[in-house]
């Protein structure tokens, strides 16, 4: 087999799970929504959209591994270098706007957010609080 035609199969492969990967993650987090409006715990719809975006993310960050792999790997022309740098720019768009929807802050401002969580709870800083 040909370099190129296992690399490009490997991109394939990636490029389902990064659909699983969403799939997985809308239907966990409709799943997780469900029980949590049934058994009336907490907000909803806010941890739905974190839950939704989470998934969204990691699938996304699997779709741009793809197309890099399939990119670089084979024969990269400009024109399809082009194409990978606006895909990528527009996936990373969509990435960054999503943790900034999840985690409720611009990446930029998690030291001082975590400093204001430790001072509030006594919580150490940087720690994930338990959901």
């Amino acid at each position: 087999m040909e370099f190129g035609t296992v690399i490009t199969q490997v991109g394939e492969v990636i490029d389902i799970l990064g659909v699983v990967a969403i799939v997985v993650g809308v239907l966990y987090a409709l799943a997780d929504a469900a029980i949590r409006r049934l058994r009336n715990l907490g907000p909803v719809y806010t941890r739905f959209r974190r839950v939704l975006g989470r998934g969204i993310l990691i699938g996304l960050e699997l779709l741009v591994a793809a197309d890099i792999i399939r990119t670089v790997a084979v024969t990269p022309t400009i024109e399809s270098v082009t194409v990978l740098a606006l895909i990528v720019v527009i996936r990373t768009f969509l990435s960054w706007s999503l943790e900034v929807e999840i985690s409720g802050h611009w990446p930029w401002q998690k030291a001082r957010y975590a400093a204001i969580d430790e001072g509030a709870s006594g919580a150490v800083a940087g720690a994930v609080p338990r959901e």
